[in-house]
């Protein structure tokens, strides 16, 4: 490595377990040095949890680091090795745009990995150029910030910063990077790559450093790879299940995008529904609708399954054993799904306690929803405030009635009626990032104007607490013929 460390005070406190991984499993790298950084954003509040300095971090120094022109004392470049289905066919793949810096110890002992994306080639580019332009890397930023406010597991973004070069893409655009913060890495990808193209010695050391880092409570179990199996598919339901509450159409929901920690990773093509529709698509590159927000659920059992199958030597040492169990830990998911999802609209609608009508009351409403076109989070919204107004479904007959069912299933409830408004209010957020918004603060950031951008991550750092400036942000686009669509920005 021809890179000489650096020693900085911003408070980087590194260690490379993934490093003590089999070989196999990643390559170590050079860093590829760009011409002229400029800090674009800097998240201070989450650099002082990891225990850095905010001030450092503005430094030249600092900024070396989260542009990827020094490594940090005690940091060990490193890109990992995975594969993927995407849009249901297997393909090898692995960090083509992306360094791991290192593990970040923080003052509560947690463990996070510190990357870089957008930082040039890697063994697994492919082809690529390994960079990334400013617009998808604040995209992600504000998105992934957007999933924390809303309580829901995420990867976060420390910086975005600009490199002072331009990436070719359909036209050229500025270059920049975005330094990643993730419980890890480690996906489901991570395992077919094991699985396929390295040992059985490979894929226990991988499970074994799985469980060790996210989920100790297994390790002392008698199979502990069941144990394993079991777990990512309980925490995956719970997280598939928030997507659904909020609207969250993830867009590209490949093998190679799905967490083993359970946090939602790769924010490419995603966005957040506004009329209700369980075929919403807005990826450009998602023709069929494989990835519509509906199918999301169905999507996320089908990769666990993929999961189950790369554990299959670990199960059980004879074949036939072992994918009867896998079996039966992934026929667990649609029913942990679906109370996960229950238990999160009984909560949008105040709802108490377990009735036996609450599931068809709350599909009875989802279909009216579809039916008139209804806006998905204000809908909720006008419920929880008991306003009627641009939403035409509230002057039908059938939302009267609809309305009635549900006054007289809340006018049952033992708990107060203030009890029930403070759950819907905790549970149906102020605002989402709308798109619009989000592409206003994306050109305006692009043209050189930051000041959009960090007034919507404002309004969008506490959903819940339903103040008067978050209502301008719920307001909704004005009416186009053009359907929104997204792109992966790679």
């Amino acid at each position: 490595m021809t890179e000489q460390k650096m020693t900085i005070e911003a408070g980087w406190k590194f260690d490379n377990s993934y490093a003590r991984l089999p070989q196999s499993l990643f390559s170590t790298l050079n860093l590829n040095p760009v011409s002229a950084p400029k800090l674009i954003i800097l998240n201070e509040s989450l650099a002082t949890s990891l225990g850095l300095s905010v001030q450092d971090l503005q430094s030249d120094k600092g900024l070396a680091v989260l542009a990827g022109n020094e490594i940090p004392e005690g940091g060990l470049p490193l890109a990992q090795a995975y594969a993927g289905h995407q849009f249901g066919h297997f393909t090898m793949l692995g960090d083509g745009r992306a360094i791991l810096l290192g593990e970040q110890i923080t003052p509560l002992n947690e463990r996070v990995d510190i990357q870089l994306k957008g930082s040039g080639r890697t063994p697994y580019s492919r082809g690529g150029d390994g960079r990334a332009a400013l617009g998808p890397m604040l995209r992600e930023y504000i998105m992934s910030e957007a999933m924390h406010g809303l309580g829901i597991a995420t990867t976060r973004s420390l910086a975005v910063v600009t490199t002072g070069e331009s990436v070719q893409r359909e036209m050229k655009l500025p270059g920049a990077i975005v330094t990643r913060i993730a419980a890890s890495h480690l996906r489901v990808g991570t395992f077919q790559y094991a699985a396929n193209w390295g040992t059985v010695h490979d894929l226990r050391a991988l499970a074994d450093y799985t469980v060790q880092r996210h989920y100790p409570e297994v390790a002392a179990d008698e199979n502990r790879y069941l144990s394993l199996l079991q777990a990512v598919i309980k925490r995956q339901a719970g997280l598939i299940a928030k997507w659904q509450l909020v609207g969250f159409i993830h867009g590209v929901m490949n093998t190679d995008n799905m967490a083993i920690s359970g946090e939602t990773i790769d924010y490419g093509p995603c966005a957040f529904m506004d009329d209700y529709d369980p075929a919403t698509v807005f990826s450009s590159i998602d023709k069929n609708g494989r990835y519509a927000y509906g199918n999301q659920p169905q999507i996320a059992a089908w990769n666990l399954a993929r999961f189950a199958e790369t554990l299959l030597p670990l199960l059980h040492t004879d074949e036939e054993q072992a994918i009867k169990l896998a079996e039966g830990a992934i026929a667990q998911f649609a029913e942990l799904f679906y109370q996960n999802w229950l238990a999160g609209m009984r909560a949008k609608l105040g709802l108490l306690g377990e009735e036996e009508q609450d599931e068809t009351l709350i599909k009875d409403l989802l279909n009216l929803m579809q039916k008139y076109e209804a806006d998905y989070t204000n809908t909720f919204l006008s419920l929880t405030f008991d306003k009627r107004d641009g939403n035409a479904m509230f002057g039908t007959d059938e939302f009267t009635q609809w309305h009635e069912l549900w006054q007289t299933r809340l006018e049952g409830q033992q708990e107060s009626d203030e009890a029930a408004k403070q759950l819907m209010k905790s549970s149906n957020p102020a605002l989402i990032p709308r798109n619009h918004r989000v592409e206003e603060a994306l050109q305006a950031a692009e043209n050189g104007d930051s000041s959009v951008m960090e007034q919507l991550l404002n309004v969008l750092k506490n959903p819940f607490v339903h103040s008067p400036e978050q209502e301008e942000y719920a307001t909704l686009p004005a009416p186009t013929t053009y359907p929104y669509r997204t792109y992966c920005g790679t």
